[in-house]
């Protein structure tokens, strides 16, 4: 079985077009797959899926070219304009890539608590089954009762939250959050990556048990079947290096099997992603 990180981001560091990437964070450089390759095989990983981090058509098309050229590049979660009257010719476009895998919007940094409800995204998101594309779910926690409409809409279309939905690590705060978790979870159509974890934390202070509450929730809520470890790199590196998150999630799943890690460390995301 494939070991899989089923999420991190490539870039070519440019300060307008990564806007949200302080001066005085270790990110203003190029991360690039011949950065990561050495992480995933220290950590005896196959590969990854790579996901979007600017919403251009162009970015796209620049990880869909990434991964025709490195093999380890499983999968890609691009970006369209899920609201566009011209989606149909955009998926077409990128379809025929073996490895573009899913679709993501920044749906955190929409003002609008109800986004993903609105009409044409609504709309857009009921196209990728045409496609077999899953969506990936980036929200805060104030955002998960959309999603959970969102996704009872949909019951076969793939969705996987992202990160969690980014609860409040660092200030301890666990309802609604658990709550909404356990309600979104009902519906089996949605799976979870546990990544982004370390960046919602105290960057400079946490320690592995910050994070038990929230992945025991996570846990009990959607199982192994439908958890996939995600690293989040290299966005983690704000506060945590790639080894020490791939060792926290590691280490919590000590507690499973050995077949229960092994699809979190892969087979989720490789039948989640349709991944080969």
């Amino acid at each position: 079985m494939m070991r899989i990180d089923s999420h991190q981001h490539f870039w070519r560091y440019e300060p307008a077009q990564y806007p949200w990437i302080r001066s005085d964070w270790p990110l203003r450089r190029n991360f690039l797959p011949k950065h990561l390759a050495p992480l995933l095989r220290g950590r005896a990983l196959d590969g990854c899926v790579a996901v979007q981090a600017r919403q251009s058509l162009e970015e796209t098309r620049w990880l869909l070219g990434l991964a025709s050229e490195h093999s380890f590049i499983k999968g890609i979660v691009g970006w369209v304009d899920l609201r566009s009257e011209n989606l149909t010719e955009q998926l077409t476009a990128f379809a025929n890539h073996p490895r573009f895998a899913g679709v993501r919007h920044v749906v955190q940094d929409e003002p609008d608590n109800n986004f993903l409800l609105r009409r044409k995204v609504v709309r857009g998101i009921g196209e990728l089954r045409f496609f077999d594309l899953a969506y990936d779910l980036l929200i805060y926690p104030h955002q998960l009762p959309a999603a959970i409409q969102l996704v009872r809409k949909f019951p076969g279309q793939r969705f996987v939250l992202d990160h969690m939905a980014k609860p409040y690590i660092k200030r301890k705060g666990l309802w609604p959050w658990a709550a909404h978790i356990g309600e979104l979870a009902q519906c089996s159509n949605v799976f979870c990556k546990v990544s982004g974890m370390v960046t919602e934390a105290d960057w400079s202070r946490w320690k592995n048990a910050d994070f038990t509450p929230y992945l025991d929730v996570i846990f009990e809520a959607f199982t192994p079947r439908r958890i996939m470890y995600g690293s989040d790199w290299p966005v983690c590196l704000l506060s945590a290096g790639y080894e020490r998150v791939c060792d926290l999630v590691a280490d919590y799943c000590q507690r499973l099997s050995s077949a229960e890690q092994d699809r979190v460390f892969g087979g989720t995301a490789a039948e989640f992603y349709h991944l080969v």
